[in-house]
C-alpha cells in the first residue's frame, strides 16, 4: 500500500500569497499591542491576496484601530522570501501592488464582539465545519508523509545554494504493510525552479545530484537503494519561469498541502487559515481540533483519531463536536466526544486566550507550517486529565 504527501516550499505562489496576508495581520497585532489589545478589542481581518505576473491585488475586510502600510508590508514579506531579482519569477522591489482592503461589514462585526449583538459574547466570525488529526505514525503525531514531506522543503529552503530559487514543490510516497505500518519511502518527487546564472558553466548535469544528496540526506531512515527519486519530471525548470511569472498565487489554495498533506481520513474544512484572525473559526479551530486529537492520540486513547466541529456565525460554542478514532479507541467514540466537551474549551475565547492567538509573530510563522513548531496546540499538556477521566 502506497501514500502520497505533497508540499511545497514558501517560495511557491499560493504559499507567498499566504505569507502577505498572514504578515498584514501580525502587523496590525503588533501595532494594536502598542495600545494594548484583549479578545474584547482585537482587531477583525480577513484579508485576501491575488499574485500574478508581478501583480499583487490586495483584498478583504479589516476592522482596527490601527494603520499599517500594506505596501511596504507587501514588498518586505516578497523581499524575505527571496524574491530580489525579476530573473527570479519576481521581484519585490519593482512589482506592482492595489490595495483594495474595505472595513468590515458591521453586520459581521457586532457578531464578534462581546459587548455587542445577539449573544453578547465572542461568536464565531463565520459558519464553518473544520477538522483536526492526530496518528501515531511519528513522535509528532501527525501521518509520515506529511512530515517527510515538508521536511523536504524546509530542507530545500535552508540548504543556502543559491542555484535552488525560492519556488518549489515535492511529494513524498511511503510503502505501508497491510496493517497499515509505514515501512519505507518508495517515491521522491522533488520539482525546485534553478537559477541556472549560479550553476556553473557545463555543470548543468550537476544541478539533479546536487537536490538528491539534499533530499536523500534528510530522508535518511526511511529511504533505501530502491527508493525511485524523480527531479523536474518536464526536463527542465528556469527561475525566470517560475511563482507570478509561470503562475499565480492565491490565499487558502494549499490547504490540502498545510492540513495533513492529504492523508486518507485526515479530511480538511473551512476555509483559508492564515489570512484570518482568530475569532473566524477557519483560523482558531483548526488549531483547537488539531489539539483535541493530538492530546487523544497522545493519552493512549486512539492511535488514529480525526474530529469534526462545527460552528455558527456569532455563536461562541460549537454546534457539533464529532469523533472518529477508526475503531483504534480503547473507549467508545462517544464517551471520547462526552471527554472533548468536558475538558476542552473550543469557544473563539478560549482558542485565542489557550493558543496565545493575538501573538504577530504566530502569524508569521503558520504560513511555513501549521504543525511542526514548537506552538501552543501542539503540547500533549491534557494527557493526565484524559487518561484518568478514561479509567487508563
Amino acid at each position: 500500500m502506497l501514500i502520497t504527501s505533497e508540499s511545497v516550499k514558501v517560495g511557491h505562489p499560493d504559499i507567498v500569497c499566504d505569507s502577505i496576508a498572514a504578515n498584514i495581520i501580525a502587523t496590525i497585532l503588533d501595532e494594536e499591542h502598542k495600545i494594548g489589545v484583549t479578545a474584547d478589542t482585537m482587531p477583525h481581518c480577513g484579508i485576501e491576496i491575488f499574485l500574478g505576473k508581478g501583480l499583487c491585488i490586495v483584498g478583504g475586510e479589516v476592522a482596527t484601530r490601527v494603520y499599517v502600510d500594506v505596501e511596504k508590508i507587501v514588498r518586505d514579506t516578497v523581499l524575505s522570501i527571496g524574491y530580489v531579482d525579476y530573473r527570479l519569477g519576481l521581484n519585490g522591489n519593482s512589482m506592482g501592488i492595489l490595495n483594495t482592503i474595505i472595513e468590515q461589514s458591521p453586520d459581521i462585526n457586532i457578531g464578534t464582539r462581546a459587548d455587542m449583538g445577539k449573544h453578547k459574547e465572542i461568536g464565531a466570525g463565520d459558519q464553518g465545519i473544520i477538522y483536526g488529526f492526530a496518528c501515531d505514525e511519528t513522535p509528532e503525531l501527525l501521518p509520515l508523509p506529511y512530515v517527510l514531506s515538508t521536511r523536504m522543503m524546509r530542507t530545500f529552503e535552508n540548504c543556502g545554494n543559491p542555484i535552488f530559487a525560492p519556488d518549489g514543490k515535492g511529494q513524498i510516497t511511503v510503502e505501508y504493510n497491510d496493517k497499515g505500518v509505514p515501512l519505507r519511502v518508495a517515491t521522491v518527487l522533488m520539482s525546485n525552479a534553478i537559477d541556472y546564472r549560479e550553476v556553473p558553466d557545463n555543470a548543468k548535469a550537476g544541478v539533479e545530484p546536487q537536490a538528491k544528496r539534499l533530499a536523500m540526506e534528510c530522508l535518511k531512515g526511511w529511504v533505501d537503494e530502491k527508493t525511485e527519486f524523480l527531479f523536474n519530471p518536464t526536463g527542465e525548470w528556469q527561475a525566470i519561469n517560475s511563482c507570478s511569472a509561470a503562475d499565480s498565487g492565491v490565499t487558502g489554495r494549499k490547504l490540502v498541502v498545510q492540513l495533513y498533506g492529504g492523508y486518507p481520513g485526515a479530511q480538511i474544512g473551512g476555509g483559508s487559515i492564515v489570512n484570518k484572525s482568530p475569532e473566524k473559526v477557519d483560523c482558531s479551530a483548526v488549531l483547537g481540533a488539531r489539539y483535541v486529537a493530538k492530546n487523544i492520540v497522545a493519552a493512549g486513547l486512539a492511535k488514529k483519531c480525526a474530529i469534526q466541529v462545527a460552528y455558527a456565525i456569532g455563536m461562541a460554542r460549537p454546534i457539533s463536536v464529532y469523533v472518529n478514532t477508526f475503531g483504534t479507541g480503547i473507549i467508545s467514540d462517544a464517551k471520547t466526544n462526552m471527554l472533548i466537551k468536558e475538558y476542552f474549551d473550543l469557544s473563539p475565547r478560549g482558542m485565542i486566550e489557550k493558543f496565545k492567538l493575538l501573538d504577530g509573530n504566530i502569524y508569521r510563522k503558520l504560513p511555513k507550517t501549521f504543525f511542526l513548531d514548537d506552538y501552543t496546540w501542539e503540547k500533549a499538556d491534557m494527557v493526565e486529565a484524559l487518561r484518568q477521566a478514561a479509567s487508563i
